[in-house]
């Protein structure tokens, strides 16, 4: 099977009052997008298409690098010049963008999938992503849902009296019955490369956006008789997008939690984990003690029966 990961970041992201294109806001010291990659790139795919518009140069040259910058080089060894960037010249909505990639798709085989993320979506993570390629490989469609008290804005999952999906309806064309739907479209879906091809050639913008939305496919995919398969999630800063600052400050915070967690659980004594910030790779031996407002930036070792004192920046330090 070949995986293919199509990550949408041509967007501007106006609400952010910023120069940069959205998906370089930096989380955790790192651009969202990059993020996006580093998951996309963990599941063991060279595969990986960047869809990209507005600061598509920016962009590019974060990955690629130039005089002055190496570029980007993943975990698992995949550079920047391996990333394939598209350009979407025209944002004419999410079935659109996924298209502007399909070229460089090759879809061989009947198993081959291909699998969309986000650009602005940095928390989703590499167990989720793997659970739902598993869920749906019996299937040439599978998205990933979320239950939310709040689901103003998002596309409601209709399901039929078997509880089988049938369709995705976007807010602004959704009936107040519709509306009253708890479970919502994260936008993250994994298809079979060839069926989707064919999805996508058939997309219409004939509806309140004028748009071609991606989550119409569900409906033609239900419609040539086949099922649906979806994964769903509480987990509402996992498919969190980004679209304010706001937004943006809150999974931050979310993620440092995270972060200061897990090191507690590998028994660092972290004084405070609401004050410590970690935009950076960290290793430590044992007895490492943090006091609070303490920020680590970069690449960061540790030795054993370290104490970092409070309000202190540690960056790129062998201590």
């Amino acid at each position: 099977m070949r995986l293919d990961v199509v990550i949408l970041a041509a967007g501007k992201g106006t609400r952010m009052n910023s120069n940069l294109p959205k998906v370089m806001h930096a989380l955790a010291g790192k651009p969202m997008i990059e993020h996006v990659v580093d998951c996309a790139s963990s599941l063991g795919t060279e595969h990986i298409h960047l869809v990209v518009g507005h600061g598509a140069d920016l962009i590019k040259t974060h990955f690629i690098g130039d005089d002055s910058a190496a570029g980007y080089t993943s975990h698992e060894g995949i550079k920047g010049g391996d990333l394939n960037f598209v350009i979407q010249e025209e944002q004419l909505g999410t079935g659109h963008a996924v298209k502007q990639a399909i070229p460089s798709i090759p879809a061989r085989s009947v198993e081959d999938r291909v699998l969309v993320l986000y650009g602005d979506v940095p928390l989703v993570s590499k167990d989720s992503l793997q659970e739902l390629i598993e869920a749906s490989a019996m299937s040439p469609l599978g998205v990933f849902t979320l239950f939310t008290q709040n689901p103003e804005g998002l596309g409601r999952i209709v399901r039929d009296e078997s509880h089988q999906l049938k369709a995705i309806v976007e807010e602004r064309d959704a009936t107040e019955e519709q509306k009253s739907i708890n479970e919502v479209n994260s936008g993250i879906l994994v298809a079979s490369a060839i069926e989707l091809k064919d999805w996508l050639s058939r997309l219409s913008n004939d509806n309140a956006q004028g748009e071609y939305y991606l989550t119409d496919v569900v409906a033609m995919a239900v419609a040539d008789g086949h099922s649906v398969e979806s994964m769903t999630t509480g987990d509402e800063y996992e498919v969190q997008g980004v679209n304010d600052k706001l937004q943006l400050c809150m999974l931050e915070r979310h993620f440092q939690m995270i972060q200061a967690q897990a090191l507690l659980a590998t028994g660092v004594t972290v004084m405070d984990p609401t004050r410590v910030d970690i935009r950076g790779d960290i290793s430590y031996g044992r007895d490492l003690t943090i006091d609070v407002n303490v920020v680590i930036e970069g690449q960061v070792k540790f030795g054993n029966n370290v104490s970092i004192g409070a309000n202190c920046i540690v960056k790129d330090a062998t201590l």
